[in-house]
């Protein structure tokens, strides 16, 4: 796996992080001055030295994408911590390929490219300009790095973008279709990112002076969600074929569901249709081959928005499962912001370091639980401080994305 997060970028320093329930969001002047509501966000600690070790001056120079960055960083990572080489022959790696979704790609190039062609001056673009703005960008610069021969790919599904591009990987295996897939998610950030979410009102406004308490999710004081960006990446293989290699396993993937309420009911452009919902996280455990009953920790989406407490009486119904029956739930959120196109897989990486490693990750900043979240499930079930277990086996993640679209995820630690 590879991670590039608003509180650590690099396996050692996000698990280190993660342990300690150490905050990645900062109070930017920027936003401030641009005359943002939300003045606080998160982004990935990435110096300029720190690019270097990853790209060439000539690479760096092709692109100011920072989601770019992040996921040729996230997934380099994940390459190389999977224990593959970089291609360096002639020829692709037939069997191996990627999914790498985004949300919004390259807004940074494409304000300089209107300025550009608004003044008459198209020919000041760069040869770069195409490779940078299309969606595709971060799967086409992770090719050339890597140089994969089966199926490349980038997938877009808002905030499900990170978890759907892992279960297309997943089906993609699944298939028989490919013996190895490189799966991510990344976001930009900045100003032009943010700034819509900003004018929706969704975003907190209200802790500018203290950004490691602005994101809350779960919390009666919660006030809206805090931006973030960055990159998470996973590096999927066949059983067979990682046991072949010895290869480190950090988990199974035994199942998972995408689906979509259709802005129906209480559905919307925005807003989770319910049964949808349900239905989502149902069908995931299904399609996983396990009871509900044995789901240990469940790695929300919640974004301390008022829709936290829909998504617990979602998941309470889904699993029948309430007061102290109701799994362990937490939220990286608290810590990273919400990092959009990138959050789900940021988080699957942070769910299966907790797997492998016998930990359960803080959730920061919800002392104060929401009366509505209190009233479906035991409030111990949500982890404050640290938790060191053995007896975690299974957890769920899930993803709900503008457009009122669903994805669910379970995975298994590996005891070979």
């Amino acid at each position: 796996m590879g991670v590039a997060a608003p509180n650590g970028v690099g396996i050692p320093a996000f698990t280190d992080a993660i342990k300690k329930g150490i905050s990645g969001i900062h109070f930017y002047k920027e936003l401030e001055d641009l005359n943002f509501s939300c003045c606080v966000g998160g982004i990935p600690p990435v110096s300029e030295e720190l690019k270097q070790q990853y790209l060439s001056p000539l690479q760096l120079r092709n692109f100011n994408s920072s989601g770019i960055l992040y996921g040729c960083i996230a997934g380099m990572d994940a390459w190389n911590d999977a224990g593959l080489p970089m291609n360096g022959t002639d020829n692709p790696d037939w069997d191996s390929g990627t999914v790498f979704g985004t949300g919004t790609s390259g807004v940074e190039k494409y304000r300089e490219a209107i300025y550009h062609v608004d003044a008459g001056n198209v020919k000041k673009l760069g040869s770069t300009t195409v490779l940078q703005i299309m969606a595709s960008g971060i799967s086409a610069y992770l090719n050339g790095i890597i140089g994969f021969g089966n199926l490349v790919t980038t997938n877009s599904s808002a905030c499900c973008t990170g978890t759907d591009a892992i279960l297309i990987a997943f089906e993609r295996i699944r298939s028989g279709k490919a013996k190895r897939m490189l799966a991510g998610g990344c976001s930009d950030h900045g100003p032009y990112i943010w700034g819509g979410f900003d004018a929706l009102k969704v975003t907190t406004y209200k802790n500018n002076s203290s950004p490691e308490k602005a994101s809350r999710p779960m919390s009666a004081t919660a006030s809206g969600f805090v931006p973030g960006s960055g990159a998470g990446a996973l590096v999927l293989e066949s059983l067979e074929s990682a046991i072949g290699r010895g290869a480190k396993i950090y988990g199974e993937i035994l199942g998972g569901a995408v689906n979509s309420g259709g802005q129906r009911s209480d559905g919307s452009m925005t807003a989770p249709n319910s049964t949808a919902v349900q239905r989502c996280i149902k069908e995931a455990v299904e399609d996983a081959g396990i009871h509900a009953d044995e789901i240990g920790l469940i790695n929300g989406h919640l974004t301390a928005t008022a829709k936290d407490a829909t998504e617990i009486k979602n998941w309470s119904e889904a699993l029948n499962r309430k007061g102290k029956d109701f799994p362990y739930i937490h939220s990286l959120k608290s810590m990273t912001g919400h990092c959009l196109g990138a959050s789900g897989a940021i988080e699957c990486v942070a769910a299966l370091l907790g797997l492998k490693n016998d930990f359960i990750f803080p959730s920061l900043n919800c002392e104060d639980v929401h009366p509505e979240i209190a009233a479906i499930i035991d409030t111990e079930k949500i982890p404050h401080k640290l938790i060191e277990t053995d007896k975690l086996q299974v957890i769920a993640k899930a993803s709900f994305g503008f457009g009122d679209v669903n994805s669910c995820i379970i995975f298994k630690k590996y005891t070979g």
